[in-house]
């Protein structure tokens, strides 16, 4: 009841003249509204350490990149300076449930609409156990997840892995490395890059459509950082997670 109180208090204060939704010119929020990271650090050090701030969707909060024990996140933070959400947040006209929201059954159904193209492989190809994990070769926490995956596949030898590159946009050079190691679907060049070796330079023979197209997915499912995990079932988990807890997680013991 709370939590309901307090969302309810910061829509109220969005249509006032001082956040934004009516007194901000030209309908410029951040004309007259400004947040650094330095601040934004200040503000949300008991929740986070803040590593990207820009405006949302919604006029009247701040998107904000968060990590915390080795974990990535997403909050937002009114202009006022006085409220914070979890995120992520999701239009009304989205049709799709958010995973955490769903029936069981429908849950079941997600990753069967995930396309198995512009993914790099590992495991076996013909496990039973699909997992999808949301990666950016420049992310460090997705670069000690990168070991635990490789551990996982010698402790189940049913599980196949289809890793999706998600370069975030606090990483610059992510993007075009993605493009060269999805446009050749090699492991190699992957484990190259999570080892801060020199990659080839991206070309026009690396088209970055195939990136796109994940970045887009990624944003149809909610996921806004890396890694994140993608179940069988559907659930997301976002964050580090060591070999042992990945395997039990898709035999269904640990959830």
């Amino acid at each position: 009841m709370k939590t309901v109180l307090i969302v309810f208090l910061l829509l109220s204060a969005l249509v006032l003249p001082g956040y934004g939704a009516v007194g901000c010119p030209g309908g410029d929020c951040t004309a007259c509204h400004t947040l650094t990271v330095k601040e934004a650090g200040e503000l949300l050090k008991k929740v986070g350490v803040v590593t990207e701030v820009s405006p949302s969707p919604v006029k009247g909060l701040w998107r904000i990149g968060l990590q915390r024990e080795g974990r990535t996140a997403v909050a937002f933070l009114d202009f006022g300076k006085r409220y914070v959400i979890p995120g992520p947040l999701f239009p009304l006209a989205e049709t799709r449930e958010t995973p955490s929201s769903t029936t069981q059954g429908a849950e079941k159904d997600v990753p069967t609409a995930i396309p198995l193209t512009d993914s790099i492989i590992m495991g076996n190809p013909q496990g039973k156990r699909r997992l999808f994990v949301f990666t950016d070769p420049d992310c460090p926490y997705c670069r000690q997840l990168h070991d635990e995956l490789k551990k996982l596949v010698t402790l189940d030898s049913d599980v196949v892995i289809y890793i999706k590159l998600f370069p975030l946009k606090m990483h610059p050079q992510a993007y075009d490395k993605s493009r060269v190691i999805l446009a050749r679907h090699s492991l190699e060049l992957l484990d190259a890059a999570f080892a801060g070796g020199t990659l080839p330079p991206a070309s026009e023979q690396e088209p970055g459509g195939s990136v796109d197209a994940t970045l887009r997915l990624g944003e149809s499912l909610g996921i806004q950082g890396t890694p994140t995990l993608l179940l069988p079932d559907g659930t997301l988990h976002s964050g580090f997670r060591n070999a042992e807890t990945i395997q039990k997680l898709l035999t269904g013991v640990a959830r």
